[in-house]
């Protein structure tokens, strides 16, 4: 069968079950059934007038970036703003955050997280801007001492639960994700300084847009270490949302619904640029 016709084959609801069932085989089964489950929220409480919710999965990502040497921290894909505001609560007092979102519609959403759920001592430090990351290397080699990427992906969660999206699906979509996704990282990459550290993290299943873009920064570059993903970050004075365990990859951590009361899917990896 020709790739064409196979894509075809595997593309609306039937073809999302049978390309997940592929990937985790009897396991899709509860990872579905712990999709149709509310999300398991936490409540980020900044300082400023408005909490901020999002998933448990996102905070334990966001804390795993280091930022006790940092003085210049980049959000890479930054809206609606709830990672934004978990870097703004931790950064050093002389830091200063750049929040990028490329979207004008979600860089409004972007502002309005900061200007309701931040202080107005830690906004002074924190400037929203609306660019392609994936061409802003070209402006900013090596400017950065940590970088969130929180990319662009497929968000299964979001598309099960939307039936003109479901139906819509098709592999050629994660395709052109991990396109974006490896533009995106390449780009990031080349902004981070030495010693720097950089998080990716995707709300994806598959790993065409998570371990495999990280597998193709490690050929591209000699210079990429692999870090363990520790809790880096305070939480406990912003949060009282326990946060969830996750499971090993080949290069980063996975939180899955169905073994993290619901959180996730939430896959990130951090990275540390060598000298």
């Amino acid at each position: 069968m020709k790739q064409k016709d196979r894509n075809k084959k595997l593309s609306g609801a039937e073809g999302f079950d049978s390309y997940y069932s592929n990937l985790f085989g009897v396991r899709w089964l509860s990872i579905k059934k712990a999709f149709s489950l509310e999300p398991d929220y936490a409540e980020w409480k900044a300082g400023g007038e408005k909490s901020y919710f999002l998933d448990s999965g996102s905070v334990r990502a966001a804390v795993s970036l280091p930022l006790e040497n940092a003085t210049d921290i980049l959000d890479l894909c930054a809206a609606p703003g709830g990672k934004t505001l978990i870097l703004a609560s931790n950064m050093n007092e002389g830091a200063n955050l750049l929040s990028n979102e490329r979207s004008p519609e979600r860089k409004n959403r972007l502002l309005n997280t900061v200007r309701d759920c931040l202080p107005e001592s830690v906004q002074e430090r924190v400037q929203v801007i609306c660019k392609d990351g994936a061409v802003m290397c070209k402006a900013n080699e090596a400017s950065f001492d940590a970088i969130l990427l929180d990319a662009p992906c497929s968000s299964e969660r979001h598309v099960l639960a939307d039936e003109k999206y479901l139906s819509e699906w098709s592999p050629s979509r994660i395709k052109t994700l991990s396109m974006a996704q490896w533009a995106l990282l390449s780009s990031a990459w080349r902004m981070l300084r030495p010693d720097g550290f950089l998080l990716y993290s995707t709300c994806a299943l598959s790993p065409e847009e998570n371990d495999n873009v990280i597998e193709k920064l490690l050929k591209k570059f000699d210079d990429v270490q692999i870090c363990q993903p520790e809790i880096s970050l305070n939480y406990k004075d912003f949060t009282s949302s326990e946060l969830p365990e996750y499971e090993n990859t080949n290069f980063g951590a996975h939180i899955l619904p169905d073994k993290a009361n619901g959180a996730g899917p939430l896959y990130f990896c951090l990275l540390k640029k060598n000298h």
